[in-house]
């Protein structure tokens, strides 16, 4: 009886196990595809060493077939790779600055953006654009519990400088389904960091955003070392715009800041209780 049992118990967890292996790794073969894409910048691929976007989006549990919320892309380099993921089974929604931004660079940034997804139709095609900001209303047009995923990369550190940090987090947890993810990478800056000191310079403290994202009301599933850098002390002239890309001091130490490498950054997937 007991040899039955462990027979019957095989048959229904062996096909579970295979069909679970399947969906992973086709998904990772779709995530893949999009990364070696054609219609990815040369520029961007090269960055892909320090942003690791195939380990960092299985982490965040990334599937083709959800609804994504990617906030504030700024000029693309996720969405290049998060559009087509989703373009045939899945919808990706950008939140961006939107065409009359006040802000003249960031308006510029995001017409530029703009511009570049029109270019491809065939990738950017169904991809749903909305404004973030809409006097101070954040994500205006999106449904509550509507939403499967919610990522935001490397902006945290602005809405803690400029404000509406808390409110943001709230639209997050809005438009998030009941058991959604909020996927966050972000500048890390030391755990004993002055918050707002430490956010000019565009470096948040890993404590101090666990707490703000549950005390809205996400539970931290699991932190990750995918984007880490110890190589980054975090104490640069020009804060983390010191370092790659951006590499703010021009030609003055470019040799140093090259081999520390794009910033030391916290890799957070939160649930939607």
């Amino acid at each position: 009886m007991n040899l039955l049992r462990t027979l019957i118990v095989s048959f229904i967890i062996i096909p579970v196990l295979t069909t679970n292996s399947y969906a992973i790794n086709n998904t990772e073969i779709v995530i893949n595809n999009a990364i070696n894409g054609e219609h990815r910048t040369k520029e961007n691929k090269t960055r892909d060493t320090y942003r690791h976007p195939n380990k960092t989006l299985l982490f965040f549990g990334i599937k083709p077939n959800i609804k994504v919320l990617e906030i504030l892309p700024g000029r693309g380099w996720y969405t290049e790779i998060l559009a087509p993921i989703l373009k045939d089974n899945g919808q990706l929604t950008v939140a961006s600055f939107g065409d009359n931004h006040p802000n003249d660079y960031l308006r510029d940034v995001h017409l530029k953006y703009i511009k570049n997804l029109d270019k491809t139709p065939s990738v950017y095609g169904n991809v749903r654009r909305i404004v973030f900001n809409e006097e101070n209303h954040y994500l205006k047009d999106i449904d509550s519990n509507s939403q499967d995923m919610v990522l935001t990369f490397r902006n945290t550190h602005n809405w803690i400088k400029y404000g509406g940090v808390e409110d943001i987090y709230q639209a997050f947890h809005r438009v998030l389904k009941k058991g959604g993810i909020l996927g966050v990478v972000q500048h890390r800056a030391h755990n004993n960091d002055d918050v707002k000191e430490t956010a000019k310079n565009g470096y948040v403290p890993e404590s101090y955003l666990i707490n703000l994202a549950e005390e809205i009301g996400f539970e931290l599933i699991e932190k990750s070392e995918i984007n880490a850098n110890p190589k980054d002390n975090k104490n640069h002239p020009k804060g983390v715009w010191t370092l790659p890309p951006t590499l703010r001091l021009g030609d003055t130490d470019k040799k140093k800041y090259i081999e520390i490498g794009e910033s030391d950054r916290m890799t957070l997937r939160f649930i939607k209780l």
